[in-house]
């Protein structure tokens, strides 16, 4: 829903940030694949794979230039960060550098954070529902 209003190039950045907070701890699991996959889909765009290795975290956020853009990259990193339950020091390293990047409080970062832990419990929470 938010996502959509981020430009064309900053999809395609934030698909890319995505990927590399998915992986950033060495496990690139089911959960964090279908929410990449879901974000793709939400945005219209293709889900291209990236390496981790050749990923440059400030290169990618320079595309973020709107405090609104920034904004809703943080809040649907964070939903990817929570969907798994784990929120490992790479993780939270990367949200600092982030958080550092986008001039984000402690405060503001705190409450990105338990959106995401509300925003994973239910996409959680609709994907039983949607079951049959």
């Amino acid at each position: 829903m938010l996502l959509m209003k981020l430009e064309t190039e900053e999809k395609f950045a934030f698909i890319q940030l995505a990927q590399y907070i998915a992986k950033i701890d060495g496990e690139y699991g089911p959960k964090e694949r279908e929410i990449v996959n879901e974000y793709c889909t939400e945005m219209g765009i293709e889900n291209v794979e990236i390496d981790k290795d050749q990923f440059i975290l400030e290169d990618n956020l320079q595309i973020f230039m709107t405090k609104e853009s920034q904004k809703i990259a943080m809040l649907s990193l964070m939903v990817l960060i929570h969907i798994d339950d784990k929120f490992g020091i790479y993780e939270h390293k990367t949200i600092a550098k982030i958080a550092l990047k986008f001039d984000f409080t402690e405060k503001e970062i705190h409450h990105f954070s338990m959106w995401g832990k509300i925003g994973a419990a239910l996409y959680e929470q609709a994907l039983l529902l949607t079951q049959d």
